[in-house]
């Protein structure tokens, strides 16, 4: 793979982590509920100038609240090599968590409906908290394998959490995506197993 595919491929993962979550957790609250539309969409809650995205009403919005580099995924030997000027160069890979937030965005009348559907997803998540090409045979082929873990957090990890996103808080869980191996030309999937004992710091 050359170096300028491998920069756009490295551009579409992320994002198709966040869409494939989506994808299922529809499916699922389609079975569930029999609705015909989606329930869950990838965006953000407000517009960069602080308005409300049409998008996100009465959803349950997925987007990302964080990136961490898992510190403590280990690769003996999985470094990739990228000749530059006749010069082979060593390029460590990195190793990506991603921060998930599932917000139940409903209001007025339709807040029990926003616990609803977040009960579900939640439900659905701890379900399914491994996606890879066995149990999802439609997964996309640059993503490996994805697993998550709901996270707990404090209150003043909430509070700084949702100032970030807005300062309005709504029902929501966070969720880490154990997620993927970035480097110069390949993307594999990691061992989830490998960061059950990380406890990397929320955003204070």
């Amino acid at each position: 793979m050359s170096p300028d595919a491998a920069r756009e491929q490295g551009k579409a993962v992320i994002d198709r982590v966040l869409e494939h979550l989506a994808a299922h957790l529809n499916s699922h609250i389609r079975r569930q509920f029999q609705v015909a539309e989606d329930v869950a969409v990838v965006s953000n809650l407000q517009e960069v100038g602080g308005a409300p995205v049409v998008l996100s009403a009465n959803k349950l919005v997925l987007f990302l609240s964080g990136i961490e580099r898992d510190t403590l995924a280990h690769r003996a030997g999985s470094m990739a090599t990228v000749p530059s000027g006749g010069i082979v160069h060593n390029v460590p890979p990195v190793y990506l968590n991603l921060l998930v937030m599932c917000a139940a965005n409903f209001s007025g009348s339709h807040y029990p409906e926003a616990l609803k559907f977040l009960s579900s997803a939640v439900a659905f998540f701890q379900g399914n908290a491994v996606f890879d090409h066995q149990n999802t045979p439609g997964m996309d082929t640059r993503l490996e394998r994805l697993a998550l873990n709901m996270e707990n957090l404090s209150s003043q990890e909430m509070h700084s959490l949702w100032s970030i996103h807005g300062g309005r808080y709504v029902p929501s869980a966070l969720f880490r995506v154990r997620m993927i191996t970035l480097d110069a030309g390949t993307m594999r999937g990691r061992d989830p197993a490998i960061a059950q004992a990380d406890t990397a710091a929320l955003p204070s």
